[in-house]
């Protein structure tokens, strides 16, 4: 290998490790607290009144199994939009009663969640949204879609959203919706 080359590829190497960093560790501390910080040290995860809810419409799997039906539930008000949608995803993929049906795997667990400037949810969900799935492109549509519109119809700031899978960047869930990029929401699955 020529010294030229050695050096690209350091190079190369530095960048692609900088870009990890920002996506993974920079990107979540610069969006994942609310845009502003208040001067008391008060706990940016911490909702801003106990007790305090908001009505939020959630999704879950109609009875035909080929749709979703949209159920409006009250959820913990967040302070600022990170820790609503935080508020919302964590009610979304809660366990439910009958006669409800939920499109999320049981056990999958909300880990990270932070949002672009320019309006991109990144929600980063733990390993049991892939290995509990059922497969098949009618279920993974609607485990897809659960997650995009109950953000995507609650909070105008987000217009598309990202599942990230333990930290990471997955191609699909199950095979058959492609999640390399953010999705905007998609209401033409809910009856």
């Amino acid at each position: 290998m020529t010294p030229r080359r050695a050096a690209t590829t350091a190079a190369f190497t530095a960048v692609v490790a900088f870009l990890a960093w920002l996506l993974f560790v920079g990107l979540p501390r610069w969006y994942g607290a609310p845009a502003t910080r208040p001067a008391a040290a008060a706990a940016p995860s911490a909702p801003a009144a106990p007790g305090r809810k908001i009505t939020a419409h959630l999704f879950y799997v109609a009875d035909d199994g080929m749709r979703l039906v949209r159920a409006d539930r009250d959820v913990p008000f967040g302070e600022g939009t990170v820790q609503q949608a935080k508020e919302i995803i964590n009610a979304q993929i809660a366990p439910v009663t009958p006669p409800l049906v939920s499109a999320i795997p049981a056990g999958t667990t909300l880990r990270a969640l932070f949002i672009t400037a320019k309006g991109d949810a990144y929600v980063d969900l733990s390993r049991e949204i892939m290995t509990g799935h059922t497969g098949g492109t009618v279920d993974e549509l609607l485990t897809v879609y659960t997650i995009v519109n109950a953000l995507t119809a609650n909070l105008p700031a987000v217009s598309g959203v990202q599942l990230l899978v333990d930290g990471k960047e997955v191609e699909t869930l199950a095979g058959h919706v492609d999640l390399r990029r953010p999705l905007a929401g998609n209401l033409s699955r809910v009856q």
